[in-house]
């Protein structure tokens, strides 16, 4: 038999991959309600951070090793 390893599930909030989407939502949220950037950034802001998102969330999730837990085990 081959060994089997087990790989603990982390907190949930310790996923740069959560951290970075909650960020990247909060801010797009601000500026939709505020538009405090809008005037001192080109047009183009917006498709830039729609196509840099998807790219952040590939790297983030190819480096990933550990599976997420929404809960402590046992409660």
């Amino acid at each position: 038999m081959t060994p089997v390893s087990v790989v603990s599930a982390k907190p949930w909030w310790q996923s740069r991959t959560l951290i970075a989407n909650l960020i990247a939502a909060a801010l797009l949220a601000a500026e939709a309600q505020f538009a405090l950037l809008q005037p001192y950034l080109p047009g183009n802001v917006y498709a830039w951070f729609a196509v840099a998102l998807p790219v952040v969330n590939a790297a983030l999730r190819i480096i990933t090793t550990s599976p997420l837990a929404f809960r402590q085990p046992g409660v």
